[in-house]
């Protein structure tokens, strides 16, 4: 994680001594002093980096305060890193999971600290343009390997229902939204009234689906344009994997500035970056399937789960309760996020 710099923790936010105590007592091999410092990255779960004599590991905790019902899910992320330990889909090692919220206030767990990169800009401005085709190609491979995990094998087989995925997603981020919602914003209805009267017929594609898949939420290796872990699984699920395919898709439409980067109105042939239809044709090769139907919906559902996520942010900065100092900046997204998915249905 070497591109994502940290920042000092406060000290009420990680009791740095009882949580050295509690890991001298459960994780083989682990010694103190410890040192706890927070990634500047993360809207949703507070994320650190802790050194010790003994090594270096990365925590993830539940925040404080007040949680929506479901959210903050860090023992799902503990469970699927576990299974895809036993798969070519490259994460980081699941070290330990504390589900005692008294030793430093809320859930966490603990995995492996994995050296690479990370890349907050899809256009990938730090890259020579020769090399970055081969980086989206690693992205669209990892994805279709994901998608091609066999949940039964690793135990995932009931790690989600299987059924009408996106009518389900559909009706929980809009209780999600409702529950965090702060002021009326007219795109938002909208999309909220379109999406379930479009909503296809369930394909019966069902896989593993991270949730969250975006250029920044991976970890690349140092020195080749191979995809070394992928991070944030709060959102993990089994579903369509047209929602990943498609979240992930959207960077192509968010606007080049701001908090969430993109790549619209830019010429991504100067830039050396493969556009949509490669992207979706070279997927569908790896995963032997045919010209995608109804590919604004899943596009405007991708928009529409952004934006409450987003509005979720909002209202716990609002609350005091944010992870990320951009937090405010994030939340004032919604109205550009759902404007520009009924671009895409209107």
């Amino acid at each position: 994680m070497m591109t994502e710099t940290p920042f000092e923790a406060p000290r009420t936010a990680l009791d740095v001594d009882r949580l050295t105590h509690y890991l001298q007592r459960h994780l083989p091999g682990f010694c103190g002093p410890l040192q706890a410092t927070k990634f500047s990255g993360g809207q949703s779960n507070p994320t650190f980096l802790l050194e010790s004599p003994g090594g270096r590991y990365v925590l993830r905790r539940q925040p404080p305060g007040p949680l929506l019902k479901s959210a903050h899910a860090v023992d799902r992320e503990f469970r699927v890193l576990s299974a895809l330990g036993m798969t070519a889909v490259p994460v980081a090692r699941a070290l330990h999971l504390c589900e005692d919220r008294d030793v430093i206030g809320s859930m966490f767990y603990l995995m492996s600290y994995e050296e690479g990169r990370i890349f907050w800009n899809p256009a990938l401005p730090e890259l020579d343009r020769g090399v970055r085709r081969d980086y989206y190609e690693s992205i669209i491979a990892t994805l279709a390997a994901l998608h091609g995990v066999d949940v039964d094998a690793v135990g995932l087989g009931h790690y989600g229902r299987r059924d009408n995925y996106f009518r389900r997603q559909i009706e929980r981020w809009t209780q999600q939204y409702r529950a965090a919602e702060t002021a009326t914003i007219a795109p938002m209805e909208a999309l909220i009234a379109w999406l379930p009267a479009h909503c296809p017929a369930d394909t019966q594609r069902h896989s593993l689906v991270h949730g969250d898949f975006r250029i920044d939420n991976l970890i690349f290796a140092s020195d080749a344009p191979r995809v070394q872990a992928v991070l944030d699984w709060e959102l993990s699920t089994l579903g369509d994997p047209m929602a990943d395919l498609a979240y992930f898709c959207m960077c192509l439409r968010l606007p080049s500035t701001g908090n969430v980067m993109g790549l619209r109105n830019q010429d991504r042939s100067i830039l050396g970056v493969p556009d949509e239809p490669e992207m979706l044709a070279r997927y569908c090769e790896l995963r032997d399937l045919p010209e995608i139907a109804n590919w604004n919906f899943y596009l405007a559902f991708s928009f529409f789960r952004l934006a409450s996520i987003a509005q979720g942010v909002k209202a716990r900065a609002l609350q005091g309760n944010a992870s990320n100092r951009n937090a405010h900046e994030v939340g004032g997204m919604v109205e550009l996020l759902a404007t520009l998915a009924m671009e895409l249905v209107a």
